[in-house]
Parts: structure tokens; sequence; C-alpha cells
């Protein structure tokens, strides 16, 4: 078959490799008819390098039909319509049964000291081959998919794999108050999707970014725009000035450790990056620092006794917290992976012919799986206005 695989920083292919088999008896296979690009693929095309090897297969948002099932799997069939969620579930679990799927005590990943396995994302979680692929082997099958629908297209329910449950995850931990404000922090997929989520619920929602195309197509669908390049370090004072000198109830950090503004942290990342996977590994695992920019921003614009929720991939373990303000501010702070199937439940009633959450349009860029590398440039460059990429096998 054919699939995207990681070469280098910056550099992936579409190269023939072995299809994918029945390996336990609660694996499925399926036949992959769409896959996303994720905006944390961007974070192993650029910085996570290190913690992966030339061939892994990259991907963790595919849909498409299923094609075989093992012995033990009984929720699904061949030539069933399924949605694979980015992380790998037994469903059974003390932390699958508290809806902590992304948590999941039977997929950890535990010698590296991480939580549930994930498709297609390194071997901080569990080196398992990814969907950009004609074919992808489903681990856990019985849990770890989304059964949908005949009839409407892919883009209705792609996004169940990974962007409408991380994005509602983040609004849901943002607590924003009912009628209340949120200030969402970079307008890339997850982003601008949890400020149409926040729109929909009510919400008042500040989306900041210095993307021009992004500004504009957030605009469209009710959110305030801010661009950051003519708010520069006024942004806090921007938002204050439009909130009654407060900041808004809440703020979502939807950029996580590559955000500008960090120079020294940019300039420690690339450095690492260059430097043999067995020495940048180690360095970064145990003494990795972020660029926390938007970090450090959405502490300062959220209003006191205000709530942050990190939807942003962050991976550094000698962060520096400004732990002073946190507390004097009493500012609450959620996180985490998405808990992909604790929220499907609750958004599949808005994939509805109505689309009030604008799915079926969402992506901006129709590619076939061949042109991979030159969509992973474009939206890591986000040139040509590539905010969402879906690629067809």
């Amino acid at each position: 078959m054919k699939a995207v695989t990681w070469q280098g920083k910056r550099k992936v292919s579409v190269d023939t490799v072995p299809d994918p088999k029945i390996e336990q008896p609660t694996d499925a296979i399926i036949r992959v008819t769409t896959t996303n690009i994720c905006g944390s693929d961007l974070h192993l095309y650029e910085v996570l390098g290190p913690f992966m090897s030339p061939g892994d297969i990259l991907g963790h948002e595919p849909m498409g039909i299923v094609e075989e099932v093992g012995a033990e799997v009984t929720k699904i069939k061949p030539g069933d319509r399924v949605v694979i969620p980015f992380q790998i579930s037994c469903g059974s679990c003390f932390m699958c049964g508290d809806g902590l799927f992304s948590q999941c005590e039977t997929t950890q990943v535990r010698d590296q000291g991480s939580g549930a396995a994930l498709f297609g994302y390194s071997k901080l979680y569990g080196s398992v081959p990814g969907g950009q692929a004609q074919y992808l082997r489903v681990p856990h099958a019985d849990s770890t998919h989304i059964s949908v629908p005949e009839g409407p297209s892919d883009s209705r329910f792609v996004y169940l794999s990974d962007v409408l449950p991380t994005a509602w995850q983040a609004v849901e931990y943002a607590h924003v108050p009912d009628g209340g404000s949120v200030t969402v922090l970079g307008l890339g997929p997850i982003g601008e999707m949890a400020g149409r989520i926040a729109v929909h619920r009510g919400y008042r929602v500040i989306g900041v970014d210095m993307v021009p195309e992004r500004l504009a197509r957030a605009a469209t669908r009710g959110i305030e725009t801010i661009d950051l390049k003519e708010a520069g370090n006024s942004l806090g004072e921007m938002i204050r000035d439009r909130t009654d000198g407060r900041g808004t109830d809440s703020v979502i950090d939807a950029v996580g450790m590559e955000a500008h503004g960090s120079p020294v942290a940019s300039a420690m990342h690339t450095a690492t990056s260059m430097l043999p996977s067995a020495l940048a590994a180690p360095l970064m695992t145990h003494v990795g620092i972020d660029r926390l920019h938007a970090l450090y921003t959405a502490i300062d614009v959220v209003r006191r006794g205000g709530t942050i929720s990190l939807s942003g991939v962050y991976g550094g373990m000698t962060d520096p917290m400004p732990m002073m303000t946190l507390f004097d501010k009493q500012i609450r702070l959620r996180m985490g992976q998405a808990n992909v199937n604790n929220w499907v439940p609750q958004i599949m009633p808005l994939l509805t012919d109505d689309d009030p959450l604008g799915v079926d349009t969402f992506a901006t860029h129709r590619l076939p799986l061949s042109d991979a590398p030159h969509a992973y440039e474009i939206f890591q460059r986000k040139q040509e206005g590539a905010i969402k990429i879906q690629l067809e096998p």
C-alpha cells in the first residue's frame, strides 16, 4: 500500500509499504477513504524528530470502511463505515470507565511515561503506524472506532477523529460562564473550531492570530479577531479594554510549544533538532523547554478568577511557570489530550443537515495522498491559505 512516512526534519515521502494485517483477535483493518493532516503532525515535522524513525507512518485523523476484523471483534463488521479516534483505548479499564480514554491503562506507553498509545505519533506514544495510508490496522477495534451512517460525505464526520472532540474539550475545560467571554489564542484548525463551538454556545469569542487568511475566516463565523502582528505586546491591554478592564472569563491556548515570540526556546529547539536522536531525545525528555509565549499571554489575558484551557501540545520538562501570577490571579488551569469517545455523543447531534459548525466546508484543501509532501510544506509554512488539509488515498 501507499503511506506517508517520516524521513527527517521537514521531510516526508509517500512510499510503498507492507499492507497491515490482523495481529491480535481484537484488531480490525480499515480501508482509509479520507485522512487529515493535524497541526500536531507539524510538531513531528519540525521539533519532535528525535522521537521518530525514518519510515514511520504518520497520521491520526482517518476514517474509512472496515475490511477485516479479528475473531474477538463484535461491534463492527466488514463494510461498516467508521471514524478512528486518534487514541487507542480498550474501553473497559478504570481510566476508560472514568471517561479518560486518553489515559487508557491497557494501552499506556509506560516505558515512555506516556498516556494511551496514539496512531502515527512517535515512540513517545507507542510507535503505532498511522492513518495517512491506504489501510490501517486498528487495535482494540471494538472501542477504538466511531460508527457513522452511510450517505453524507466524509467531511461531515472525519473531524470526529480529533478536531471536533479536541475543540469541544477545549471549550468544556475553559469553563466559560453562561453568556461569558473567551479568548482563543491561535486560529488554526483546533482554535478556529473551538471558536465556532463557543459561538454556537452563545459565548463572546475573541480570536487571536497573525495569519490574515485565518483571521478573515474566523470573522465570518462571528468571532471577533485581533491581529497579533498589530497588537504586539499590547494584546493584553487591548483585550482588557474590550472587557471592562478585566480580561475574558476564559482563555483557550490552541498554540502550544511552537508559539511565536519565544526566541531563546526557539533557538534551543533548532539546536536540539540538529543533534543525533540518541542525544536529542533524552535532552528533550529531561531538560526540554517550550516556547511559552502563548501560555504567558493566556495568563496575562484571562481575568482574575478565570480559567485557562490548554489544547496546544506542550512537551517541556523544565519549563518555568509564573506561579506567583497564577496564584495571585486565582487562575484555574485544565489541559490534556482530548478524550474522544467521551465527547462524541454530545457532538454527533450537531452533524446534521443544518451543519451549525460548518464542518462540510472546514477543509481548505483536499489533495491526493501522493501530494502529502507539498501539503505538509504549505501547512507548516502557512502558505496558499492552508488551514486544514484532507488527503484522499
